[in-house]
């Protein structure tokens, strides 16, 4: 192999002495060769305080990764160092006494480089840094003490090497499950976080954390869009919830928000009956107008965007508001920007008495023929919608405007209401929002 021939320095200062193995090499031992690397190997072990110091310097000159961690305590990197040259030299000693330590040792490795944020690229850097030192120093050994004796070490090269491949795999594997295991941590705490925060239940403690966390300004603006499937209809079952895709947290529905938004990069949380988005606010008061404009919402779902508050502490009022506006929504879907949908917003905020106002002003219609109930009923709906105008009102209902004026009419005999009395007006709009809405 070419690193019998190379100089300590060569080793150390030039590319990385061992590129990852395909497969393992064949070894060539024999019981000669074998007692030749035990001869060297146990010089090694006598010397390994020193050859630690050697690793530790050359870790720190050649791998950057290192070097945070090695000014920081370099105590602790050297006994780890340390402990991991004693149980790997000694394996090529007595593989059978000391493999599974060594293995444990290279295991334990991983998972604290992992813990720690050093790239698994600069984790197998090292091993094989301190693969090709063992190695040279094997050869300076073994050179030493009888020249001749370098053509039998050469036969245990394979073996060698296979040991060190085997560890950066044992390594690897160590670092991808601690990996694993501190991004699931990491999204479970920021869940967790979020969650709170839409709550209102986060400590007043905790938001400078949750805003380093969740890389959010705690005093910035924000609002909240809520999500849901659409009801099968307006006097049916309450919602029926997010599309689940398995057992499991809800899945996120499948609203596109503007890219060209900053809301674009939202966090989403999953609920019961709703997802929700936190939408961080940076651009003039009418941002939230464009904002549900643009909103790509597919048939049948419906979304409420509350209105904006301000700092992460309000998240949990703005929650709320988010929920009222997705209440607001048409049972068949669509979008609701609470601020634009103040009166159904106080509809359906007391559904107890928007039902009883419902039942007082649209109550005498019920003792009619259903169809006819509903054609004055759309009518009321149409003519409200016009801003009080017959005449654009029957366009819509593709009649004249004096058969407008008519069912208006009879509306206000059979329920004593005025429509051209502001307070009758309003409670007549309540009461029709109640029913579209509510379904009472």
């Amino acid at each position: 192999m070419p690193q019998v021939v190379r100089s300590r320095n060569g080793a150390l200062h030039g590319p990385s002495p061992v590129p990852p193995l395909p497969h393992r090499f064949r070894s060539l031992a024999d019981r000669e060769s074998v007692e030749v690397l035990h001869r060297a190997a146990r010089v090694l072990v006598a010397s390994l305080p020193a050859l630690t110091d050697r690793l530790v310097e050359a870790l720190y000159a050649q791998e950057p990764a290192y070097r945070a961690a090695i000014d920081s305590d370099r105590a602790e990197v050297w006994q780890e160092v340390h402990h991991s040259l004693r149980h790997n030299v000694g394996s090529l000693i007595q593989p059978r006494e000391f493999r599974e330590s060594a293995h444990r040792t290279s295991r334990w490795i991983g998972e604290i480089r992992a813990e720690q944020g050093v790239p698994l690229d600069a984790v197998l850097h090292a091993f094989r840094m301190g693969g090709a030192m063992v190695w040279q120093d094997l050869v300076d050994e073994t050179a030493r003490r009888d020249p001749d004796d370098i053509r039998l070490l050469v036969h245990v090269a394979a073996d060698v090497w296979n040991f060190v491949d085997e560890h950066c795999g044992v390594v690897a594997d160590a670092y991808r499950q601690a990996e694993r295991r501190l991004s699931w941590r990491r999204e479970n705490r920021q869940r967790l976080m979020v969650a709170a925060l839409l709550d209102g239940t986060a400590r007043i403690a905790d938001l400078a954390e949750a805003a380093e966390m969740l890389g959010l300004p705690e005093q910035g603006r924000y609002a909240v869009l809520a999500v849901a499937e659409g009801r099968r209809s307006a006097a049916g079952p309450a919602d029926a919830g997010v599309a689940r895709r398995g057992p499991g947290p809800a899945a996120r529905t499948p609203v596109v928000l503007p890219a060209a938004h900053p809301g674009a990069a939202a966090l989403w949380h999953p609920g019961p009956d709703a997802e929700f988005a936190i939408l961080p606010l940076t651009g003039p008061p009418g941002e939230l107008s464009e904002l549900a404009a643009a909103l790509d919402v597919p048939a049948g779902t419906r979304a409420g965007i509350g209105s904006a508050v301000e700092g992460l502490a309000a998240l949990g009022d703005a929650r709320r508001l988010a929920e009222t506006a997705l209440r607001a929504c048409p049972a068949t879907g669509g979008t609701v920007l609470l601020d634009e949908h103040l009166p159904d917003a106080l509809v359906v905020s007391s559904p107890a008495l928007a039902g009883a106002l419902a039942d007082r002003v649209l109550g005498p219609l019920d003792r009619l023929d259903p169809a006819d109930r509903d054609v004055i009923v759309e009518t009321l709906t149409a003519w409200l919608d016009a801003d009080g105008s017959a005449q654009r009102a029957g366009a819509r209902l593709y009649c004249h405007r004096n058969t407008v004026l008519n069912r208006l009419r009879r509306f206000e005999q059979l329920t004593g209401r005025c429509l051209t009395r502001p307070r009758d007006a309003v409670e007549v709009s309540l009461a029709l929002a109640a029913r579209r809405l509510l379904g009472t």
